[in-house]
């Protein structure tokens, strides 16, 4: 199977997951994924120069879980936008966006191939979505293209683990052996459920993944590990 073979499979997956999705996240991480996307939000704020109205960028944004954490703490913290756009290769989950996040633009595409002109955006996000994109580099290389100078990418992603003791034994184990039943059983995508365990441990460290930033021009701002490093934090400045 070649790049573009497993890239339409990965989007196909997520096409047939798509009604079930937020549900299926919120007993699977039992809600915690809120103050792991609240935090996302809020130390991107005290990080970022806000002298004027921020164009919000959510790449993978499935089902707009982010867009309406960046508005919510946006709001909170006296944050004043312009702009929310949403870009994700999946219509099934676009379509359920579209109903809940009706102050946001949405495109078709591919990380990797955005439709976007140059410096177009403040924050640009992916929330768990880097990890299904094949063509990593050449994406992260199309996020700083679309970024506007001092603007932040923000990534919050399940990265490969290091830690093999104790906690590392018990995150795999849940990882490995509950998530993926639960999520068939509440998905009924038993598929799904179990390609999730298997693209984390197929994916690449925090420190890799920080290596790949670097590469591509950014500068890391702040790395941040939760709940026994199950998911981590990445935000770095064009």
């Amino acid at each position: 199977m070649d790049k573009s073979q497993k890239q339409e499979k990965i989007v196909s997956m997520f096409d047939e997951i798509a009604s079930t999705y937020d549900v299926t996240n919120r007993v699977l991480s039992m809600g915690i994924d809120k103050s792991w996307r609240k935090r996302g939000c809020d130390k991107t704020f005290a990080l970022l120069d806000r002298d004027r109205d921020l164009t919000v960028l959510d790449v993978a944004c499935g089902t707009g879980d982010m867009l309406q954490w960046w508005r919510e703490r946006g709001e909170a913290a006296g944050v004043t936008f312009s702009r929310f756009i949403g870009v994700d290769p999946s219509e099934g989950m676009l379509k359920v966006a579209k109903e809940k996040v009706d102050y946001a633009d949405f495109v078709v595409a591919k990380a990797q191939q955005m439709p976007l002109a140059d410096e177009t955006a403040d924050i640009l996000s992916i929330s768990y979505g880097i990890r299904n994109v094949v063509d990593r580099q050449e994406a992260i290389n199309e996020f700083y293209r679309v970024l506007k100078p001092g603007g932040m990418v923000v990534i919050l992603e399940f990265t490969k683990r290091e830690d093999r003791g104790l906690k590392g034994k018990i995150v795999d184990f849940y990882m490995h052996r509950v998530l993926p039943t639960l999520g068939g059983l509440v998905s009924r995508n038993y598929e799904a459920y179990r390609y999730l365990p298997d693209s984390i441990e197929g994916f690449l460290t925090t420190g890799m993944l920080t290596q790949e930033l670097e590469q591509a021009g950014f500068t890391m701002q702040h790395t941040e590990a939760f709940s026994m490093g199950i998911s981590t934090l990445l935000i770095a400045r064009k």
